[in-house]
């Protein structure tokens, strides 16, 4: 009876192991079909076609939830949208004929208050080309990484595809790491779109971004710096400027006045692409394998700005700051009183946020006539 017993549960445990082998090979064989499938389905949508789709750009979480729906009772009123990107090609831009010269009929206001600290200094009505108000405007400085509102203009008239490759090199990283310059983090050997490196200069004031976009350009930073003198050239600058590089390291021979720096801003606020540039408060590169999920990048001035009262808006601007000139700006307005386009420059302020109350304080009181403006 007992050898019947043990018999029984050896058949039984034979049985179930049976089952369990026949369930497993199964498995085995859905896995390994799934597999296949899968292969075959990467090789076509990587081998299908040559032509690839050109790189998402992507956007910050805040400008993701601006969208084109309209509101509830079908109206789009209020509704924000997100901001245009450019076509992947350049339009071909030509330089308005334009005399950037502003003229200074009367006298200027001085920009001597105690609203308004920096040491050089233009409020300059970008609409009727006037002069409003002045502050050593015509002296010589070293404008540090305003430099690279130049470096942008001339480069977007130069680019003819934004989404063409350029890849970054230890020249590159090493440029900006030795001279002290603030970065947009992109790493050597990565692969940037020309796009990414324009805003990449301009929004974390990026000299890795800068010298890849000047080489990108010119085929070298020296090569790009004559470009660059032959654009100030072309501008017919009042005062005598020369730049020797595109980021703004300190340079005896780097310098121009705060009037020339409005000139600068304004031809560069003409360009579409410069423009757009410009007035972007934030930025997400495109993913690359270096950052997958792009490099997020912001202009600090105008975030910083945007929730101060100026009595109108600021656009765009760029800041910068060597020792010799301090903490410097320029931005571009559009003014809530008249309308108007206004360009304020400022240098030698004792720190970056001086810097932004100081365009407060200039676009209150010499561009929407504020008055009873004081000091922040």
């Amino acid at each position: 009876m007992r050898a019947y017993f043990f018999r029984l549960v050896f058949l039984l445990v034979f049985i179930a192991l049976v089952v369990g082998a026949v369930k497993l090979t199964a498995h085995i064989a859905s896995a390994l079909s799934k597999d296949k499938t899968e292969e075959k389905t990467t090789a076509e949508t990587e081998g299908g076609s040559e032509t690839q789709e050109p790189p998402v750009i992507k956007l910050s979480d805040a400008e993701a939830e601006n969208t084109d729906e309209p509101n509830a009772d079908g109206s789009s009123e209020g509704v924000e949208t997100a901001p245009e990107v450019s076509e992947n090609k350049a339009e071909k831009y030509e330089a308005p004929k334009k005399d950037y010269i502003y003229a200074e009929d009367g006298s200027p206001a001085y920009m001597g208050s105690g609203e308004y600290t920096s040491t050089y200094g233009i409020v300059v009505n970008a609409t009727d080309m006037k002069v409003k108000a002045v502050k050593n405007a015509h002296d010589r400085i070293y404008p540090a990484s305003m430099t690279k509102i130049l470096t942008l203009l001339v480069a977007c008239e130069h680019i003819e595809d934004l989404d063409e490759m350029f890849e970054v090199t230890i020249e590159d990283t090493d440029y900006a790491f030795s001279n002290d310059l603030s970065t947009a983090g992109f790493q050597v050997g990565e692969r940037v779109s020309m796009r990414d490196l324009l805003y990449g200069t301009i929004l974390p004031s990026g000299g890795d971004a800068a010298h890849a976009l000047a080489r990108a350009v010119a085929g070298s930073e020296e090569a790009f710096a004559e470009m660059m003198n032959e654009k100030l050239a072309s501008l017919k600058l009042p005062d005598p400027a020369h730049f020797t590089d595109c980021s703004g390291v300190f340079n005896e021979n780097h310098y121009c006045s705060a009037y020339d720096m409005a000139v600068i801003i304004n031809a560069a606020m003409d360009h579409p692409l410069a423009r757009e540039v410009l007035m972007a408060h934030r930025y997400t590169t495109m993913a690359t394998q270096e950052h997958p999920d792009g490099i997020s990048l912001s202009n600090l001035f105008l975030r910083r700005i945007e929730d101060k009262d100026t009595g109108g808006e600021v656009l765009g601007a760029k800041t910068g700051y060597v020792v010799k000139s301090g903490n410097c700006a320029a931005s571009y307005y559009t003014c809530g009183t008249d309308g108007k386009d206004y360009i304020c420059v400022s240098a030698d302020a004792h720190s970056a946020w001086r810097a932004i109350y100081d365009h407060v304080a200039a676009y209150n009181i010499y561009a929407a006539g504020n008055t009873s403006y004081h000091k922040q």
